[in-house]
């Protein structure tokens, strides 16, 4: 039971820092004075995301890779708009 647990709160871990990392980025004012610092908080946010995945990967089950590999799309869509700005 632990082991399904784990799998759950690793998941869960994933998909809450997935969420954070779109909301900072819908929320971010590209005109703004503050751009730079929340562009920094958007990348910790993402990397944190991204180590996530990658925990909740290692023990996931069949039908969560599915979801853990769009949360990883979501966040590489979110990378490849902010780089297409700079």
């Amino acid at each position: 039971m632990p082991y399904n647990k784990n799998k759950q709160q690793a998941f869960q871990a994933a998909q809450q820092g997935t969420h954070q990392a779109k909301d900072v980025y819908e929320n971010m004012e590209v005109t703004g004075g503050d751009y730079g610092s929340q562009l920094k908080h958007l990348k910790n946010e993402v990397n944190e995301a991204y180590e996530q995945i990658s925990n909740a990967l290692e023990v996931a089950s069949e039908t969560q890779r599915p979801q853990l590999q769009q949360f990883k799309d979501d966040l590489n869509s979110i990378v490849e708009d902010i780089n297409s700005q700079e």
